[in-house]
């Protein structure tokens, strides 16, 4: 398991700017290494202002961006286009703006789709597209995975106590999530922990309790303390969200 290592940012605004233009460098370095890259997207507000900065950032250009797989981390089991959905934030955020190839561009399965309402089958279903692409079952795996933490301390839709914590697979049906809407999909533990990088996004004082349980907390229980990217684990945080830690990391 590799260290961890805390940046601290004053403010939302620049730790929105910082992981924008922190994700830039790696996506081109990444793909100076291989010709491609590989990145987990996330949902949440500060994913929000991450992927716009993104967009704004004119140092974008130096990423192919063509040439990036974009997967998510977990989704709502809501219909396509749902504004709920992680998939619609980020479209609308950044990816409608970037010159991406769409066949790069892997959605997890919505409601209305081939699957209906079976959320196992649409788990089953991306699990498999991942094992195509060599995303989490082999290959180089992911380059990045972007986790917002939740303020009770869940990564993706894995919450604290969920069974879904403990699940084998590589992609999990979510169900009686205790963050609305119920059903859900999500990446589990063992397939977050097969990227290359992770890093753990949170802004605002009421992070502070989960961001803090998670660093300093032992035995480790919260979802958050559980993700480790095999060559370095970043938590990107703003100062509001470090508050409640004995001492500036």
């Amino acid at each position: 398991m590799t260290s961890q290592t805390v940046v601290v940012h004053d403010g939302a605004k620049l730790l929105a700017a910082a992981v924008a233009a922190r994700l830039i460098v790696r996506l081109t370095d990444a793909q100076a290494e291989r010709g491609v890259a590989s990145l987990v997207l996330t949902g949440g507000r500060i994913a929000a202002q991450i992927y716009a900065a993104v967009r704004d950032n004119p140092a974008r250009d130096a990423v192919d961006w063509s040439r990036v797989d974009f997967w998510w981390g977990d989704e709502r089991f809501l219909p396509s286009g749902d504004p709920d959905r992680n998939e619609t934030q980020a479209r609308d955020a950044f990816l409608a703006a970037l010159p991406v190839d769409p066949a790069r561009v892997h959605p997890m399965p919505a409601s209305d789709g081939p699957h209906g309402t079976d959320a196992a089958a649409a788990a089953a279903a991306y699990a498999a597209e991942l094992d195509t692409a060599g995303g989490a079952a082999g290959g180089a795996g992911f380059d990045v995975v972007l986790l917002g933490v939740g303020e009770d301390g869940h990564v993706a839709s894995v919450f604290p106590g969920h069974p879904v914590g403990a699940d084998p697979r590589t992609v999990a049906d979510v169900h009686d999530s205790p963050k609305p809407p119920p059903v859900r999909l999500t990446l589990t533990l063992p397939t977050l922990n097969t990227a290359a990088e992770v890093w753990l996004l949170a802004s605002g004082s009421g992070k502070a309790d989960a961001v803090r349980e998670a660093l300093t907390g032992s035995p480790a229980t919260l979802p958050a303390a559980k993700v480790h990217g095999r060559d370095r684990t970043l938590w990107l945080v703003d100062t509001e969200a470090t508050e409640s830690l004995p001492a500036r990391p």
